[in-house]
């Protein structure tokens, strides 16, 4: 087995892991924490379905085709009906992925500097007139190869079915990335770029924000750190498609082929954004780290009643204080399994007076 195709497959099977964890812990969250469905959260929605796809579809395909398929497979079934299908698939997650981030990304764009407009600029019918139109473009792109425009071809190199970047089909390539890869990546560093722009000049002039009861001055470390997200934003964006888009593009106007392990790096970092997406566009608000930790103590919780309900019934604890003269504070704290005697309503006033009350100290059985 050469080293390229080993290697591919260990990169592609952490990059399936952190896919589905991530965008599993993400669906999860937003699952359990009603307060994130805001008129808007199905944009996050469909990019996570989208990289949660990928994780448990087309990852998998190119684990299994680097360690097990030979060449001669590979010829065999290059222009199958399995080939073309994960082709379509393949191209329709990963065009609807990225322009679902776009759009997320344009409505975090709308929500900080619009913010008295906003509810009325997005509202719910108008995201889901606007995700239902990305997903016909979408499923238009991916059919185009099908219907002629464009193909379909096992890539050895990439050890998926992906479009043919030929000189043949130079119409189809550079339509497919100029319009559904190359625009929304720069949207979203466009947008994120202005929101570090912003963030910046407010940061030198400092703000005051009231709330009903009074006003509080906000320091310019806020900011910076709200810039820092956006910073990561935009260089991940461009460190996991710069090199995709590039060998694509060489392939596509000198017709030929870089080498395999170039090209192999280049498939895993852009499939790998599947697993970088969910924690760098919505782990990394407050909102979304505060709902994971209610998240994980609810699990802990349900967790752990069974075993405090398993404790018997007929197990009896009693808190009694010690003498007058003791410190305040000092409880007695007894446990016993055995069935205590029945009492009636007299011995248990009787037990009642003999002990002196106090306010604070616990006199009764609990």
């Amino acid at each position: 087995m050469p080293a390229v195709a080993l290697l591919y497959a260990v990169l592609m099977v952490i990059a399936s892991v952190g896919s589905v964890c991530g965008n599993g812990v993400l669906v999860l969250v937003v699952a359990l924490n009603s307060s994130l469905r805001t008129e808007t959260w199905v944009l996050t929605l469909s990019f996570c379905l989208c990289d949660l796809s990928l994780g448990l579809s087309i990852i998998p395909i190119g684990v299994h085709n680097s360690l097990f398929q030979t060449q001669d497979d590979a010829a065999s079934s290059g222009d199958g009906t399995l080939c073309q299908t994960s082709a379509f698939i393949f191209v329709l997650l990963q065009l609807a992925s990225v322009n679902s981030l776009a759009l997320a990304t344009v409505d975090k764009f709308a929500e900080i500097c619009f913010a008295l407009h906003y509810a009325r600029l997005c509202t719910r019918r108008r995201t889901w007139a606007a995700l239902a139109l990305l997903w016909v473009y979408c499923l238009f792109g991916a059919t185009c190869p099908l219907l002629g425009f464009g193909e379909y071809r096992y890539s050895q190199t990439k050890f998926l079915c992906t479009p043919s970047f030929q000189p043949s089909h130079r119409g189809f390539s550079v339509v497919l990335l100029a319009m559904g890869i190359i625009a929304p990546i720069l949207v979203m560093c466009s947008l994120c770029t202005y929101v570090i722009y912003i963030a910046r000049n407010q940061a030198l002039r400092g703000t005051f924000v009231c709330n009903e009861q009074h006003c509080y001055y906000v320091p310019a470390n806020n900011y910076f750190r709200s810039s820092i997200v956006m910073v990561a934003t935009v260089v991940c964006l461009l460190v996991t498609w710069l090199p995709y888009i590039t060998t694509c593009f060489y392939e596509t106007f000198t017709g030929r082929t870089i080498t395999p392990a170039a090209d192999a790096v280049a498939t895993w970092l852009m499939l790998f954004t599947s697993a970088l997406n969910p924690w760098i566009n919505s782990m990394t608000q407050k909102k979304y780290r505060a709902a994971l930790q209610g998240s994980l103590k609810k699990l802990r919780h349900r967790f752990q009643l069974p075993i405090k309900s398993s404790i018997p019934q007929d197990r009896r604890c009693s808190i009694t204080t010690r003498s007058r003269n003791s410190l305040p504070g000092n409880i007695s704290h007894t446990c016993s399994t055995e069935h205590p005697p029945e009492l009636s309503q007299g011995d248990l006033s009787n037990q009642a007076n003999q002990v002196p009350t106090r306010p604070g100290h616990p006199t009764d059985l609990c």
